[in-house]
């Protein structure tokens, strides 16, 4: 090999600043090697050749490897963990270029030339550029409401494919280059040079790394290194099957596979194999296996496996049946169907037929779950990469508040984002004009914006169960110090600082219950913690999971821990929780499902699976009939009575509820807190309201709440518990 080219590993970019920048990431030595500079261009021959700039790689010292984008791939005609030549590139002012974009239904607007100026190209690249685009016609007064979105929404990535460059081989675009543009979009496939576009790349999963390695093991290596396997004397892994909550990026990854690997690709869509006639379905399926066997190597996709493979048991029809045996024997029968992967996707493996769920059919289950606060705020990078971002706005701590969002929730997130900076210019813009320069300083996305669209976007996977958390601090609940401490440690601790209870060696509370008289404060607190604890909120109302049909309540209480596991760190929160866990007896009136709610509700607290982030609160004025087996640890660990408030408690409580309330220079707060005796909180936030009532009564122009007012409401107002009620929780 001549001195002044190397070959190297690709891998892939590790930066979303580098993604479509057409930037090189080197091993600074490799570099020094070649005489190559920071930022001169180099020239990179895989199948074909491309060029990019060269950047230093301080985290590949010693590793002999090119970090390259998706882009950079798809024009060198290289994969990860392909190999390619590098040399420092011959640089050549082009005297012409052609370029033409690739989408449809896109109009390039103005003269766009200078977005091109100094980039390095060949024939048969495809190269980004952020331009400002419109749609082109779509008639029946839709130019102008497209027009007016478009002229000021943020910047479009438009792909341009590399027509022809005069002189031929790497050009840079200069000065006195002619770029020429084709307003329509052109076929790709007839550009020599150009294989198939790139839609989407390993740079474009966010969060899923673990997932897309294996992904790749499964599927990259059968593929192209078969001869590992025949010196293995076994058989290449034959089928992955991905499944998870709705939006997690199972059909994104299965795109990522398709546009990285040269296996040709198949799409499968579940029930558009259907068919109306006999057998149709069946002969469907098989000319999907021959096209694939024909070309291979080739990799199918199933999207929503389960719409044509649900359990042969459970399915009244006789075509789903026979659909789900054809595609057993085409996965697994006598025939061999050579170098064909299959990937199937669901979000409901629990109704896959069982006889695909073995090895030799779907070889490897991977589970594409709810990113994490690291996992969430790589997504959030990515759908920001092109996004203007105000200095404010920190996606650190965006993704550490969004507990719960999938790939599709963030992407939704950002795009609501970038609405509301839409909506705040349009006021500035005026039909048929140049848009000011001024006014497009201003298109970018404050943390404001992100804040406002977080109350609109809710975590999908809790669509049904979700709660509004109210706006609940602790400094909103008077008095109760003792509890909201006990609370603190029970639950705000275990999800804001698990490595604290790693580090002794304990697991965290599973379970606290909360106790005593009516209007103590019990659901406030249960608010109070939800809000400062930053985590997702689900409120049971305990009669709310009671069903007439048999075996539905305890699906329900099933159905609430899986949400909470899927979503964690999750607040489940019972009220009224002695309405379905009350004690069991022999004697039930209730045809048993009293006994069947509390055995489920035993299970998940404390079963075989393990609760992870997941605290649970219960509510209940009647702690003597909640069954035994409930109240042991492991189940709700910690007992907290939430008793009648001492005078200081009340005082707290009357500050809290008269804190927006004009009060007369004669209304001593103190004075009330010591004549309140028995009151409860209920009763004290009654007094105050009662008082600005008989104040408005009287005058309705009154300035402020006289204390005769609050000598009248107490006098109106009494304590809702007697003496007598409190002996039950002692």
């Amino acid at each position: 090999m001549a001195q002044n080219e190397i070959t190297l590993k690709v891998a892939e970019a590790l930066s979303q600043r580098d993604i479509g920048q057409g930037i090189a990431r080197l091993d600074p030595k490799t570099m020094s090697d070649l005489g190559i500079n920071e930022r001169d261009l180099i020239e990179i021959t895989g199948d074909k050749k491309t060029a990019a700039i060269a950047l230093p790689s301080q985290t590949d010292i010693g590793l002999g490897v090119i970090r390259i984008d998706g882009l950079v791939r798809k024009n060198s005609g290289a994969t990860i963990g392909g190999e390619v030549t590098i040399k420092k590139a011959q640089v050549i002012e082009a005297k012409k270029v052609v370029l033409a974009p690739t989408e449809n239904n896109i109009r390039v607007q103005g003269d766009v030339r200078g977005l091109f100026q100094g980039k390095a190209m060949v024939q048969g690249d495809i190269i980004g550029s952020q331009i400002r685009t419109r749609p082109t016609s779509m008639g029946m007064g839709f130019d102008s409401i497209f027009s007016d979105l478009m002229d000021f929404s943020p910047m479009k990535e438009i792909k341009f494919a590399v027509v022809s460059t005069k002189p031929a081989g790497i050009v840079v675009v200069g000065p006195n280059t002619e770029v020429e543009l084709h307003e329509s979009p052109v076929d790709v496939s007839n550009i020599e040079g150009v294989t198939n576009l790139v839609d989407v790349s390993y740079e474009d999963i966010g969060g899923l790394k673990d997932e897309v390695k294996k992904v790749r093991e499964m599927i990259e290596i059968p593929l192209k290194r078969p001869e590992l396997f025949d010196k293995l004397g076994i058989a290449p892994p034959k089928g992955v099957l991905m499944h998870g909550p709705p939006g997690t990026g199972k059909t994104l990854l299965a795109k990522a596979v398709a546009s990285e690997s040269d296996a040709h690709f198949i799409a499968i869509n579940g029930p558009e194999i259907m068919s109306k006639y006999v057998g149709g379905s069946e002969e469907n399926l098989r000319e999907y296996f021959e096209e694939a066997e024909e070309n291979a190597p080739s990799i199918i996709f199933i999207d929503e496996l389960d719409a044509i493979a649900p359990k042969r048991e459970d399915t009244q029809g006789e075509t789903e049946r026979r659909t789900v045996a054809q595609l057993l024997t085409l996965m697994d029968g006598l025939k061999s169907r050579g170098q064909v992967v299959v990937i199937g996707a669901t979000n409901r493996p629990d109704s896959l037929d069982q006889a695909l769920r073995r090895p030799g059919r779907f070889d490897r289950e991977i589970e594409i779950g709810v990113p994490d606060s690291e996992e969430r705020e790589e997504i959030l990078e990515i759908h920001t990469r092109n996004m203007p971002l105000a200095e404010d706005v920190d996606l650190h701590k965006l993704a550490s508040t969004t507990h719960g969002f999938v790939g599709a929730d963030l992407e939704s997130l950002c795009k609501e984002a970038a609405m509301r900076v839409v909506r705040r210019i349009i006021p500035e813009i005026k039909n048929d004009e140049e848009i000011p320069e001024e006014v497009l300083k201003k298109i970018v996305v404050t943390n404001d914006d992100f804040k406002s669209a977080l109350k609109e976007i809710q975590p999908s996977a809790l669509r049904e169960v979700l709660v509004q958390v109210p706006n609940v601090k602790w400094d909103d609940v008077g008095g109760l110090d003792d509890v909201k401490q006990e609370l603190k440690e029970a639950v705000e601790w275990p999800l804001k600082h698990p490595e604290k209870f790693e580090k002794f060696g304990v697991k965290p509370p599973k379970g606290t219950l909360l106790y005593g008289v009516p209007g103590t404060g019990k659901t406030l607190l249960a608010k109070a913690v939800a809000s400062e604890s930053e985590a997702n909120f689900i409120s049971i109302k305990g009669p709310e999971l009671l069903s007439k049909w048999v075996g539905e309540s305890e699906q329900g209480v099933r159905e609430v821990f899986r949400k909470a596991k899927q979503t964690a760190p999750t607040v489940i929160f019972f009220d009224e929780i002695d309405s379905i866990a009350s004690t069991r007896s022999a004697n039930d009136s209730d045809s048993g499902v009293t006994k069947r709610v509390v055995n489920q509700l035993l299970t998940e607290m404390d079963g075989l699976e393990e609760l992870e982030d997941v605290a649970i609160i219960a509510a209940t004025n009647r702690p003597d009939i909640l069954d035994a087996g409930l109240m042991r640890p492991g189940r709700f660990d910690r007992h907290i009575k939430v008793d009648l408030p001492n005078e200081d408690a009340r005082l707290s409580i009357f500050k809290v509820h008269t804190e927006g309330m004009p009060l007369a220079d004669d209304v001593s707060l103190e004075k009330l807190a010591k004549q309140t005796d028995g009151y409860v909180g209920a009763d004290i936030e009654a007094v105050c309201r009662e008082a600005a009532m008989l104040t408005l009564r009287n005058n309705l122009d009154a300035e402020n709440v006289p204390y005769k007012y609050f000598k009248e409401a107490l006098e109106k107002v009494k304590p809702s518990n007697s003496p007598g009620d409190q002996v039950q929780y002692i």
